[in-house]
């Protein structure tokens, strides 16, 4: 509780809300529950909202609950007193009319006091004190209404969970966040239509801006609103959710999130398939199909103040704000893709002449079914609707039957139009007898009519076999040089040949300066070329957070640059669940701190880190001290040329030609880094060593591995240009090394070894005088050779030899990767964790 016994009230100019956009935000009951929810809405409200925001309040937890107890306690007992009376408990005072009073007053009291302690613990005493006033003389005015008229009281009596919701929660953000007032609804809402809650949204509009308060944040009643009567009117299920996008179209804002406690629309009901996928962006019309076919976020209703009006509806989670919801739209291809599938129990099968031709026509547009087919004559509806049908048939003269069923079916953008769904859906309904299997006119379902209820076991089956290749991966890639204009060469053939890519999108492209993102997918047929006309200037900054907000069920950065800096980012990326496949060595070599981090976070985060290509290019070295491991090998050494540069350098260098022509030769064929004195260091070399001896197990660090640089101290530190001008003094100390070796009938080579004997670890990477006749010695130009020796590769040693750079290998082996990840990623399992109530 705030200790203080005044009424805080923050001034237009002294609040605490950070963001600057217009939308509209609800809360719904599950989210302003207990006052730990509170306190969670409040900070969502400072993080998202702005002073010409609006928030849509339902009523906290379960009061709307409680209160129509009250009332159905009230109406039963009114009516079994005496129906003819008009105050049938004035003059009865019996024992009867004292239990009943002793439990409307209990009831009462019960509902006082859980309101009363929200507003003790979230106010200062000052502001405490009015409300709790207030409550005190509504629950008056309830005990009173409902001891003479409760039938006539209902809707009022209802209305008051969200007059009490918003009246709190726009007293706490005045004191602790900014200027906020309340408005209930009835003041301004007007419905054209009671039955179908048509709002009048010019004269609405009108009421609503003659409330607003400029600088301020104003909170607004959900659920309620008056018809052309004056009477208070409920907007039914949903309500509240339907209210927020009214607001929406009255002052065409941008956005309506609606703080729910699940963080999205899924590809099924999760509290039913715990296997059901989240959908982060769904077309608008896919979300109306969902809604009218028995999605439990999304309703009908909700949907339809968006249908003329721009703005995009958001599903996200009060009780976990940090992750990404869905966002229902205007999408492309991607967001076209999702499928998901709904099932609605407790309806109605109508079958006659009368539901044929014209005349059916008529009662599909008065009823709006579920489903139906005027050429056979019948319509699905709810069961609350059979009256109504019944009566309207009625004059037509024809038998009715009715037959209660169910539907399930599977939703997606103009399902009906993709290939083979109708059969997949039909297979996947081969054990479950149906009725009848109708396609929605709007092509975006198909229904199966089910003469039983559908069971949690038949919509898992029939959710896993229509969504099972349904999973959304987003590929980026960062490093548009030689290897990976190579790699985005060969993606379009790789994502037609294997099925296990065919869920995979391209989306990112990063360069150092300039990125193109395209959340509804980049051409990959054309990559480099979109690259080149739309890529924009960014800030790592902004990449990482639109990388922390993706709408896919995957996302696999691709590291082709051999940026420290970018890599430098992999720290990010694990904690937000993004999976990487590296090129660039520098974050497998880093300081054991940081790598030992890196691998924590990436297990905590279920991300998954492959980088093959990190050492030896194509080469499986990577992935194959990986098996020798995983099988239970134990690997003592680890030598071999890492190098394609040097390898290349030292298979060509006889002495005849002076070494500075030949570092010349190969710099021009592209072969050395552009300073060649970083293939020299050695350095690189030492990396690739590092990353393997980790690999196998070992905690290693540089420090730890010995590195003989080839470049003179005198030529290490001066600039390139002088370098280039001062190699001929390189000359005479590969010469004299080169004819030391000779004299031993050996060759000169830089290799890299680490060996383990008994426990003691050795690590160097140094030139060598090698016999002729040496494995490393035998190498064609450019290649890589690896020995690996182990406790069952002891006598014989495991060598792996091959080119070991090159523009194919490289971008061949990070498309291993991306296979290998893609692979793993289709066998995942993710449950949906529904979020409580704490």
């Amino acid at each position: 509780m705030i200790e203080s016994n005044v009424a805080v009230k923050l001034t237009p100019s002294k609040n605490q809300l950070a963001k600057t956009a217009s939308n509209v935000h609800k809360f719904g009951g599950s989210s302003l529950a207990t006052t730990a929810c509170i306190e969670r809405v409040i900070e969502i409200i400072s993080q998202h909202c702005q002073l010409n925001d609006i928030v849509v309040v339902s009523a906290n937890g379960d009061t709307t609950d409680a209160l129509f107890n009250l009332y159905q306690l009230a109406v039963e007992f009114v009516e079994s007193v005496n129906e003819q009376q008009e105050n049938p408990i004035q003059g009865h005072d019996n024992e009867l009319v004292k239990s009943f009073r002793q439990s409307l007053d209990a009831a009462l009291a019960e509902l006082q006091s859980l309101q009363a302690s929200l507003i003790s613990s979230l106010l200062n005493v000052g502001s405490a004190v009015k409300l709790t006033a207030m409550l005190s003389a509504d629950i008056a005015l309830i005990a009173e209404q409902l001891v003479t008229c409760p039938r006539a009281f209902q809707n009022d009596l209802l209305a008051f969970g969200e007059v009490w919701s918003a009246r709190l929660l726009a007293a706490v953000l005045s004191e602790r966040v900014c200027p906020s007032y309340t408005v209930d609804a009835r003041d301004f809402l007007l419905l054209a239509d009671e039955k179908s809650c048509a709002i009048d949204y010019n004269q609405s509009k009108k009421q609503f801006l003659a409330y607003q308060q400029p600088g301020k944040l104003v909170v607004v009643t959900g659920y309620i609103a008056r018809d052309l009567q004056q009477n208070t009117c409920t907007l039914g299920r949903n309500g509240s959710d339907y209210s927020a996008t009214i607001m929406s179209a009255l002052v065409g804002a941008r956005n309506v999130t609606l703080w729910t406690d699940v963080d999205g629309i899924y590809s099924a009901d999760p509290r039913v398939v715990p296997q059901a996928r989240k959908l982060h962006r769904l077309p608008n019309a896919v979300a109306n199909e969902l809604g009218r076919l028995g999605n439990p976020v999304l309703h009908e209703k909700t949907l339809q103040p968006l249908t003329h009006h721009n703005s995009h509806l958001h599903v996200a989670s009060s009780f976990a704000p940090e992750v990404s919801g869905t966002e229902i739209g205007k999408f492309g291809q991607i967001a076209k893709q999702e499928l998901s599938v709904t099932h609605l129990n407790d309806l109605i099968l109508a079958h006659s002449v009368s539901l044929q031709g014209l005349s059916g026509q008529k009662a599909a547009e008065e009823f709006s079914p579920v489903c139906y087919n005027l050429t056979e004559g019948y319509l699905v509806i709810t069961q609350a609707q059979q009256k109504a049908l019944s009566q309207w048939l009625a004059s037509q003269g024809n038998q009715v039957s009715f037959t209660p069923v169910a539907i399930i079916a599977v939703v997606g953008y103009q399902v009906a139009k993709q290939g083979d769904m109708r059969a997949r859906f039909k297979r996947a309904l081969r054990h479950q007898r149906t009725l009848h299997f109708v396609q929605a006119e709007n092509k975006h379902s198909y229904i199966a009519v089910l003469p039983e209820p559908c069971t949690s076991e038949w919509l898992n089956n029939i959710h896993a076999d229509m969504t099972k290749d349904a999973r959304n991966i987003g590929l980026v890639v960062a490093g548009i040089g030689n290897i990976g204009q190579r790699f985005l060469a060969m993606l379009p053939k790789q994502l037609a040949r294997l099925s296990v890519l065919e869920n995979v999108h391209l989306v990112a492209l990063v360069g150092a300066t300039k990125a193109l993102i395209n959340t509804d997918g980049i051409d990959v047929n054309h990559a480099i070329t979109r690259y080149q006309q739309q890529a924009k200037a960014y800030e790592s900054a902004e990449l990482v957070e639109w990388l922390n907000n993706h709408p896919y069920d995957e996302l696999i950065v691709v590291d082709i640059t051999p940026s420290e800096d970018f890599s430098e980012l992999y720290q990010q990326f694990f904690s937000q669940g993004i999976h990487v496949i590296g090129a660039n060595k520098w974050a497998a070599s880093s300081p054991t701190e940081n790598y030992q981090q890196l691998l924590s976070t990436a297990k905590q985060h279920n991300s998954l880190w492959l980088g093959n290509t990190t050492v030896g290019a194509g080469l499986p070295i990577n992935a194959t001290i990986a098996e020798l491991i995983n099988s239970g090998d134990v690997i003592t050494e680890i030598s071999g040329i890492f190098s394609g540069t040097l390898s290349w350098l030292f298979q060509y260098y006889d002495g005849e030609t002076p070494f500075s022509s030949l570092l010349s030769d190969a710099l021009t064929q592209g072969l050395t880094e552009p300073d060649p004195r970083e293939d020299l260091s050695g350095r690189d070399v030492q990396r690739k060593l590092l990353i393997l001896a980790r690999m196998a197990g070992f905690e290693l660090s540089l420090a730890d591995i010995g590195c003989q640089s080839l470049v003179p101290e005198v030529l290490r530190d001066i600039p390139l240009a002088e370098f280039f001008q001062r190699t001929n003094e390189l000359d005479e100390l590969f010469l004299q090394r080169l004819n030391r070796a000779k004299a031993q009938q050996c060759g000169i080579r830089y290799v890299a070894r680490f060996a383990n004997e008994n426990g003691k670890i050795s690590a160097k990477v140094s030139l060598e005088e090698l016999a002729n006749d040496d494995a490393f010695t035998q190498l064609t130009p450019c290649d890589n050779v690896f020995q690996i020796k182990s406790e069952w590769y002891q006598e014989n040693p495991l060598i792996i030899r091959g080119p070991g750079a090159g523009r194919d290998v490289t971008a061949g082996g990070i498309h291993a990767d991306l296979v290998t990840i893609c692979q793993q990623l289709n066998h995942r399992k993710q449950q949906v964790k529904l979020k409580g109530i704490n």
